[in-house]
């Protein structure tokens, strides 16, 4: 449960934060307030809204398959579920989510949010991101641009940002605090690298 929280909560800050990043100073309550429970299926986009290629053109499970998470944290049989969905008309988020168990329970989730009418640049959605998690790192070699940390929630978050047909996306992966940056790079790497 604590991770279903830590993707919401994570939605929130990205969605206060692109919407300050953006100029957009109106937004910033609507913004901070998400929803605490997943909208209904048919408040889902639809998949016409999807570009072609990259980590936005796809369902989040499908850019990560349950076999790569198992493989990361040493489990067998991790399965996957599509997770809670938040949009946000402010500033342009819509998020998806895959969320992965083994034994009954939750062990991480991937979500892929995209801000389409947003001009957010990557770079600014990493230093938003940054100043939010004062203990951030970056790192190199995922997306245009990633940071890992671990926060209160005893979560660690992996968030690489990048633009997909000219939309910003930003693609985590959260897990237990156990989870290592060298654990979650993978895993981020081959959901932002899918096409």
């Amino acid at each position: 449960m604590r991770i279903s929280r830590a993707i919401i909560l994570f939605a929130a800050v990205i969605a206060t934060l692109s919407a300050c990043s953006s100029g957009d100073e109106k937004t910033d309550n609507a913004a901070a307030k998400p929803s605490s429970q997943a909208p209904s299926p048919s408040a889902a986009p639809s998949s016409s809204a999807a570009p072609t290629g990259g980590a936005g053109a796809k369902e989040p499970c499908a850019l990560l398959p349950a076999e790569a998470v198992g493989k990361a944290v040493s489990i067998q049989g991790v399965t996957s579920a599509p997770g809670p969905v938040q949009d946000n008309a402010a500033n342009g988020g819509k998020a998806k989510s895959c969320v992965y168990s083994a034994a009954g329970k939750q062990i991480g989730a991937l979500a892929v949010t995209r801000f389409e009418g947003n001009k957010i640049k990557p770079a600014e959605m990493v230093t938003a991101l940054k100043k939010a998690k004062p203990n951030a790192k970056d790192v190199a070699g995922v997306g245009d641009g990633a940071i890992y940390y671990t926060d209160e929630n005893k979560t660690a978050t992996l968030a690489s940002a990048e633009l997909v047909g000219n939309v910003p996306v930003l693609v985590n992966y959260t897990g237990p605090a156990k989870m290592t940056q060298e654990m979650m790079v993978p895993l981020v790497k081959t959901a932002v690298d899918a096409d």
